[in-house]
């Protein structure tokens, strides 16, 4: 059996991910913060699919904690065929509020530093194997101007790319996910408000999983869920300058002001 590691595997898309993997046979190394939450959830998908679970409680927003993920990435003893870089949040704070600065550190080093490091282990360790796949979880924001969060997530789509392109011919795949609206407890969490967003915007968790892991076995670089949101990042990528920067100032605007 192939072995998966998921971040932030308790909830939203990286638990869906892991009920995906789990079905399809493989075991896993689930990692957050809760480890209650990780023991229920891991208990669940081993009485469901059969297939060993194994927790690992981690904040990755303390170094200390990542350095202990990718030493389990790096355990050539316990091998990782595949890494899912997955643990976020949502921002919904303006670039100018003062009082946001902490959460944007916590951000960058959740979103950026921990997938940096982690990539980079599993990437070290796989190619010496000389297999593995690597999933970056971005966001079609990526290709916007809102907030620190397009940033971010530009960031890791930038990232995922690069690493691909480091790890080409060593049988080792990056592909970076770039999702759009996805029905989770996500944007409750971070205060960002989705009602009056049309049906059809929204993609779901499931759907997402597995589109994005037929993506990841043929080796693609980006997988983008649906034909609406590839439409959508086609625009955002290369439709007008001016049109993306006015779009991004109308979502800018719902944020908290300073």
């Amino acid at each position: 059996m192939a072995t998966a590691l998921i971040t932030g595997a308790t909830a939203g898309i990286g638990n869906a991910f892991a009920r995906e993997l789990a079905a399809r046979g493989n075991d896993l190394v689930i990692v957050a913060r809760d480890t209650e939450r990780l023991e229920s959830v891991a208990e669940k998908l081993r009485a469901a699919h059969g297939v060993d679970v194994e927790v690992l409680t981690a904040d990755l927003s303390v170094r200390d904690d990542v350095d202990r993920v990718a030493g389990r990435l790096e355990d050539q003893a316990r091998p990782v065929d595949m890494l899912v870089n997955n643990a976020g949040f949502g921002l919904h704070s303006s670039l100018l509020d003062e009082s946001a600065i902490d959460t944007h550190v916590k951000a960058l080093d959740v979103m950026c530093l921990a997938v940096l490091i982690l990539g980079g282990a599993a990437g070290r360790a796989m190619s010496e194997r000389g297999r593995g796949q690597i999933i970056n979880v971005a966001s079609s924001s990526a290709a916007i101007f809102s907030g620190n969060y397009s940033s971010i997530k530009a960031w890791a789509r930038t990232y995922s790319t690069a690493l691909a392109l480091e790890l080409r011919g060593t049988g080792v795949t990056v592909t970076g996910l770039l999702p759009g609206w996805v029905r989770t407890e996500f944007h409750d969490r971070a205060g960002i408000s989705a009602s009056n967003l049309p049906g059809f915007v929204w993609i779901d968790a499931d759907e997402l999983v597995r589109e994005c892991l037929d993506d990841a076995a043929k080796g693609k670089v980006e997988s983008i869920p649906t034909w609406k949101w590839k439409l959508a990042m086609f625009i955002g990528d290369h439709g007008p300058r001016a049109l993306n920067r006015f779009v991004s100032s109308k979502l800018s605007k719902s944020r908290k002001k300073h």
